[in-house]
């Protein structure tokens, strides 16, 4: 998703309940700011659609999307300054090691969105062709920086067997002048870019070598605790702007256009292949829904990395509960 975002639900077969987002019309609506950690895109096109097709409306909520990168928006929702934040599954476990009282509510992404991708020339097959090679990446932290760990422990590998370079957010100007042969970026991004400048590449999927918690909703405990029904209305209506973004690709796209800078400026092509790219990772049996696996992997790669001390109660970390 999304450059920084390190980086992904749901019952397709039934129309989402209407006690995931109770009508509350006659009252005036409650104001929420959403830090979402990148800049309008393409890829936050179920939140759009939601504000379109009224679904937070009549569920009570007017939406603000905060698109402010500084925005710390899981210590935000630790504090109780803010009720919901859009984070990667790994914010959540670090989070909460350090006693942050913060709960992922519902999963967005069903794979975690991050890939490596190379020249292919540069004959990189498998991940275990990664080893002694030199990979660019933002730098050591983030959804890049976990995802790229997690492909390497699913191979045997670690750190110590590649060169990384931390190279900021220049995956693809790197990649396209020759500094860099093999990056680590967003598969509903770099990759896509770079193919539509003519580059022939190869990409390593995360998600295609281990299952990891990815983006999805995080909440604070504090109005968990508090006001549930809050909760249970804006997942509901989340959940169904997801369900419908899913299911009307091409009405989602157009209904994008107020909430994009310069939209119309933008190559179609490439924005309807970001979006059906991202719609593949959100994809599931039930939407919202929290794999415990998922988390149980994420855990031992944050253990093996050291950037965790011990296993945590991971029930506390996530729920399912205000899933339909």
């Amino acid at each position: 998703m999304l450059k920084k975002l390190v980086l992904l639900m749901f019952v397709m077969a039934i129309g989402l309940p209407a006690c995931g987002s109770p009508q509350v019309t006659n009252e005036a609506l409650t104001h929420i700011r959403l830090p979402i950690g990148y800049i309008a895109n393409i890829q936050f096109a179920p939140f759009y659609v939601a504000i379109e097709k009224g679904y937070f409306k009549d569920a009570g909520i007017e939406i603000e999307m905060d698109y402010s990168f500084e925005t710390d928006g899981v210590k935000l929702v630790g504090a109780g300054e803010l009720p919901f934040a859009v984070v990667s599954g790994e914010q959540v476990l670090l989070a909460r090691a350090q006693e942050v009282p913060v709960t992922y509510v519902a999963a967005w992404y069903q794979k975690y969105p991050i890939s490596v991708v190379a020249k292919s020339e540069a004959g990189i097959a498998s991940t275990e062709d990664l080893k002694g090679r030199r990979i660019g990446l933002p730098g050591l932290y983030g959804a890049n920086y976990i995802g790229l760990r997690a492909l390497l422990f699913s191979a045997g590998l670690g750190e110590s067997d590649v060169n990384l370079e931390e190279i900021g957010f220049n995956q693809v100007e790197l990649f396209i002048t020759g500094k860099q042969d093999i990056v680590v970026g967003y598969a509903a991004n770099e990759p896509i870019q770079l193919k539509a400048q003519g580059f022939d590449v190869t990409e390593l999927r995360v998600s295609d070598s281990v299952q990891l918690a990815a983006n999805g909703i995080l909440a604070s405990e504090k109005v968990i605790a508090e006001n549930p029904k809050l909760v249970s209305a804006f997942v509901g209506a989340f959940l169904k702007g997801l369900k419908y973004t899913l299911e009307n690709p091409d009405e989602a796209y157009d209904l994008c256009a107020t909430h994009i800078p310069n939209f119309a400026d933008l190559d179609e092509i490439v924005q309807k292949e970001i979006l059906a790219t991202s719609a593949e990772m959100w994809k599931a049996d039930r939407l919202g829904y929290s794999d415990p696996q998922a988390w149980a992997n994420m855990q031992d790669v944050l253990l093996e990395m050291g950037l965790i001390a011990e296993k945590m109660d991971l029930d506390k970390a996530f729920t399912n509960s205000f899933v339909p």
